[in-house]
């Protein structure tokens, strides 16, 4: 059990999976470091040490002269290993905001003392263990003795408070438990996630790319990479056909004035590119930042009825955000990127019903690619912090509790968390775990009431009157490059047969069958069977082993004995042994039938 003391005093113990249990440990961790790297580097400046979702991190200036790298590390753990084995109490103060800024200003820790000038007086905590004293409000573990084993993982640069016009700061991270053989398991499962990266996989199956020259954060699909997207987008729009969705397609810019009205500007100006004007009108535009805007306009078009709700509308729409370059991470943090977005109008008495059919929806995308393992995660607004948010409290009431009844009719579990919403409207967020266990947020839903009043949306009741749709914003995949990162990841590159880009790959043995391997590759193709040819000049084991690689479904083997009876030889990749012969037809109808069978099991 991990024991956690709070704030008012009282101690509350947890199960080790419980997340304010590993909550409080890693930041606690934190602390633990930060008294090493004090010890071990006189004159360092802390920053921030939070719990993050895997472990912990401190932001540190080393002091004039001082560089911590990866070498370092060892030096580190030793230290904290040193202190660990004094079994320090960790211990709350409560401190006036001019104490805190003489105590942490006498040890020329500026950084904290921006802090405490932030805050107000009476709302002061600190924590202290051994010689180390940290500005914070916790909450704690009771002592550094109950965490046995640390881990640092690695260190890059990070702008103090995330501005970049700020001094950059050392980001250190660690993992720490309860238990050295769960940090063991930890560190094996960190190696098989390296195996896994989807930047290095993407790269041996030629995916996709990025190139300086283009530009930082901003993906270039490779063809094998634009075959596979484009088949989740089409494997996407059958299902949204189905549903009763219209395909749209709008513009990459925007207006400024269109996003001022959706109050995007307001909220996420700071995140998005720097706006465009026009030479000789001063018109100003803007890298599309959202979608919503856009689709919305599509409804004012025309005027609607109660008859012509629900409306829904979709589009792989591209918007375009400034990450920080620091923030960078292959497709997972990218400056554009595709959304599967669509947006649904409808009246309040079908809000429940629409709700629920995006619940089937994303069902169905997580069957289908083998995400079994799924939470779902009510994203509630702040009620102590108006200011982050749009609309009255009736109308978000309204929207939290059609979310909720939503996953009761469907029995789907769903923990709440408050402080999660988009400003216009709650959410629901679908929480996947992959192969690794690792949890990664894709599909989301929305309910929104609040643009379609600040772009005054409109339908004509059955009383004739006019009336407000309710808007639900819905994106299965979330982003088309972090979707299929994380799917790459979570299917270590060997997609299912449907979806990869080559379902086989024919192997002559020499160069004599050369000419009836692109024989069979013509047979197949005109069959709708994915194929290709490796006729390089090398031994067959080698041609084996690099096609293993490629994570190719499988290989058909030719010689001269399979060109004179019209066969191939089948091996399934990750087989060892060829799986015995078939004619080219029976290749072909496996395939197909494999596919089929596939592709009925989700509808």
């Amino acid at each position: 059990m991990i024991k956690v003391q709070y704030q008012d005093g009282s101690v509350q113990a947890f199960e080790w999976e419980d997340e304010q249990a590993k909550h409080a440990f890693w930041h606690s961790s934190s602390h633990l470091m930060a008294e090493a790297l004090q010890e071990l580097y006189p004159g360092i400046q802390f920053g921030i040490g939070p719990a993050i979702e895997n472990g912990f991190y401190y932001d540190v200036m080393p002091a004039e002269g001082q560089v911590i790298k990866e070498s370092d590390f060892p030096a580190i753990e030793a230290k904290i290993a040193e202190i660990q084995k004094r079994k320090e109490s960790i211990v709350r103060s409560e401190i006036t905001k001019a104490d805190a800024l003489k105590a942490f200003g006498d040890k020329g820790q500026t950084y904290k003392c921006e802090l405490i000038s932030e805050l107000e007086d009476g709302t002061i905590t600190t924590y202290t263990q051994g010689n180390f004293t940290d500005l914070c409000k916790g909450p704690h573990l009771l002592s550094t003795s109950d965490i046995k084993a640390v881990k640092v993982l690695s260190c890059a640069a990070a702008y103090w408070r995330g501005d970049e016009k700020r001094p950059m700061m050392t980001r250190i991270y660690g993992i720490s438990f309860p238990k050295r053989s769960m940090l063991d398991e930890y560190l094996a499962l960190l190696e098989e996630a390296k195996k896994r990266d989807h930047r290095r996989i993407g790269k041996e199956l030629e995916l996709f790319m990025f190139s300086d020259m283009v530009g930082k954060g901003l993906p270039i699909w490779l063809p094998k990479g634009t075959a596979l997207r484009l088949r989740l987008e089409d494997f996407l729009k059958a299902i949204q056909k189905r549903y009763g969705y219209q395909q749209v397609i709008t513009p990459h810019i925007g207006s400024k004035q269109l996003y001022m009205t959706s109050g995007h500007w307001d909220h996420y100006g700071k995140d998005s590119f720097q706006p465009i004007t026009t030479p000789e009108e001063g018109e100003v535009y803007m890298l599309k930042p959202m979608n919503c805007p856009h689709h919305c306009a599509i409804y004012k078009n025309s005027p609607k009825s109660y008859k012509d709700l629900p409306f829904r509308c979709a589009e792989f729409g591209t918007v375009y955000r400034y990450e920080q370059s620091g923030e960078l991470h292959g497709l997972t943090r990218v400056r554009s990127f595709t959304q599967d977005d669509a947006h649904i109008f409808c009246r309040q008495d079908q809000v429940k019903q629409e709700f629920i059919r995006v619940m089937e929806i994303i069902n169905i995308i997580f069957k289908a690619l083998n995400f079994d393992n799924y939470e779902a995660q009510i994203s509630l607004r702040d009620p102590n912090n108006h200011e982050k948010y749009v609309g009255s409290d009736e109308i978000w009431e309204h929207a939290e509790n059609a979310i909720r009844e939503a996953c009761k009719e469907m029995n789907l579990p769903a923990r709440e968390e408050t402080g999660e919403a988009a400003f216009y409207g709650p959410k629901l967020d679908f929480m996947v775990k992959d192969a690794l266990g690792r949890r990664w947020q894709l599909g989301t839903i929305q309910v929104d009431y609040n643009l379609p009043e600040r772009f005054e949306l409109e339908y004509t009741g059955e009383d004739n009157q006019k009336h407000r749709p309710v808007m639900i914003h819905r994106a299965p995949f979330g982003s088309m490059e972090r979707f299929v990162a994380v799917l790459i990841e979570h299917t270590a590159g060997k997609f299912p047969l449907w979806l990869t880009p080559d379902q086989a790959v024919i192997l002559p043995i020499s160069e004599k069958s050369n000419e009836y391997a692109h024989k069979v590759k013509e047979l197949l193709e005109a069959q709708d069977v994915r194929v290709i040819v490796d006729d390089r000049n090398e031994k067959l084991g080698r041609k084996i082993r690099d096609n293993e690689l490629k994570r190719i479904p499988y290989m058909l083997i030719v010689g001269e004995k399979e060109a004179e009876e019209g066969l191939v030889s089948v091996r399934q990749q990750g087989g060892g042994e060829a799986n015995g012969s078939m004619t080219i037809q029976q290749f072909a109808d496996f395939i197909n039938q494999t596919v089929k069978d596939q592709m009925n099991a989700y509808k």
